[in-house]
């Protein structure tokens, strides 16, 4: 590298421009490149695949911390020979996603207590969450009472629009609620609101 080179100044021109993971390791690329006479081309590509790379890495991160999923619930320790009528294949589809979040559909899982229903929504939501879609995983109780507090507080607007940023929203033992008037009355208006534009797993 050229001894008139000011390293400083490009630390500051990557923060400026917003490119942490190129200011973490640009010097050990550049020596690389150097050594083993990289095209300016090529050096500048992999510097840019790295940044794409790390900005991926982090928005995955960031999204897990939001969804709130079943920690270590995946399809891959799902026992799908425990659970005959669920199909591999259409599982394996609906983790595809695009046709169906985007439309804004719905879907229920149902069975007894025990069959595998919040593990297999949480693999679901861990699956479509790796593809880009936003998700939350919330128990249907805990949920209905914080939108009960927002009516309360004449938020239940704003508390519902809030959630309108995951793609899916999954309600976990939405049986156990106990469906008194008040409870049937926010879960009503949060479908509602969700309806044929935002996703809802049951």
């Amino acid at each position: 590298m050229s001894h008139d080179f000011d390293a400083t100044r490009l630390s500051l021109l990557l923060n400026d421009l917003r490119l942490p993971a190129i200011k973490q390791i640009w010097s050990s690329f550049a020596e690389r490149s150097d050594t083993e006479g990289w095209p300016a081309a090529r050096l500048l590509m992999a510097l840019a695949e790295h940044e794409i790379a790390e900005r991926d890495r982090r928005r995955v991160e960031r999204h897990l911390r939001e969804a709130r999923l079943l920690p270590g619930k995946t399809l891959e320790n799902f026992d799908f020979d425990a659970v005959p009528m669920v199909s591999r294949a259409h599982v394996s589809a609906l983790c595809a996603g695009d046709g169906w979040l985007r439309n804004g559909a719905n879907l229920i899982l149902m069975g007894p207590p025990g069959g595998g229903k919040s593990h297999l929504s949480s693999a679901i939501g861990l699956s479509l969450l790796e593809k880009g879609w936003k998700v939350l995983f919330a128990r249907t109780t805990d949920l209905v009472q914080r939108l009960q507090v927002a009516r309360r507080e004449l938020a239940l607007e704003s508390a519902i629009n809030r959630l309108d940023r995951f793609d899916l929203l999954i309600l976990d033992d939405f049986a156990y609620v106990s469906k008194d008037q008040a409870e049937t009355s926010v879960l009503f208006e949060l479908i509602s609101a969700r309806y044929e534009r935002r996703s809802v797993l049951l």
